[in-house]
């Protein structure tokens, strides 16, 4: 009979915690009691993420500084997950992060999907080759192998080259495999993001470059997150606060070395 109580007892009891930790799993859930925010991002886009190799395992650069500062602001904490280009709309939609930071372009075909912050910085794309390439302007890409990021707007911009200058076009996950493709002779050419291909041709003195133009409406930066996500308003907020107090210009500075 004692035995029979104290069974009864400690049925009771986990009934008791499992119906506490409902409620208050319930409450977190409805009060949106969150602290850390999960950025996704694909750390091979220096300066505006990336690792660097031998010193640390640390992400670090520009959208990563942007990305805590807004996220401090709000009273976030921030964990990034690396991972590639291609798949970070998805990462969105899937649930695996709170919102993408990643040099990423607002294009229509991405509004489709993700919403999308105000526009954070601006560059150009840079058609990038050894300086022997005999490749000047785009018209010196007729029959070239150019390379480009899987998922990036610069493989939207080749397919534009392609219909008016025949290419043949080739994807990678990563920039530094775009890099090395060059430099082995099996790419003649790759299209890169200004801001990003200085900081190469810092290290590749046999490298060039030349800029192409973009289409206004779908030019520069931006945050991305989940459809219809509160955080959207809030981060635009915190970045029209950066813009007007000079903070933003300050990172601009720092991982540019010039003005926005």
């Amino acid at each position: 009979m004692k035995k029979t109580i104290i069974v009864f007892l400690a049925i009771m009891m986990s009934v008791g915690l499992l119906a506490a930790c409902g409620s208050t799993e319930k409450a977190n859930k409805k009060s949106g009691d969150k602290k850390v925010l999960v950025m996704a991002t694909s750390a091979d886009y220096p300066p505006f993420e990336y690792v660097e190799t031998g010193k640390s395992d640390e992400i670090k650069g520009f959208d990563v500084d942007l990305a805590k500062a807004i996220a401090k602001n709000l009273g976030y904490k921030v964990e990034i997950k690396d991972m590639d280009f291609s798949g970070l709309v998805q990462s969105l939609k899937s649930g695996q992060a709170d919102f993408v930071l990643a040099g990423m372009t607002p294009t229509e075909k991405r509004k489709k999907n993700v919403d999308f912050s105000d526009i954070y910085y601006t560059a150009q794309h840079l058609v990038v080759s050894k300086k022997d390439s005999g490749i000047e302007k785009v018209e010196d890409l007729k029959g070239k192998t150019v390379g480009v990021q899987l998922g990036s707007i610069q493989e939207g911009k080749a397919e534009e080259i392609n219909k008016q200058v025949p290419i043949k076009i080739e994807n990678r996950n990563r920039i530094p495999d775009l890099i090395q493709e060059i430099k082995s002779g099996r790419f003649d050419a790759a299209i890169i993001e200004d801001t990003v291909a200085k900081g190469y041709f810092e290290k590749e003195q046999d490298f060039k470059g030349f800029t192409i133009s973009d289409d206004p409406k779908e030019a520069g930066s931006a945050i991305a997150f989940p459809k219809n996500s509160d955080l959207t308003e809030k981060f635009n907020k915190e970045l029209k606060k950066m813009k007007e107090n000079g903070e933003l210009q300050k990172l601009v500075v720092k991982w540019f070395g010039g003005e926005e």
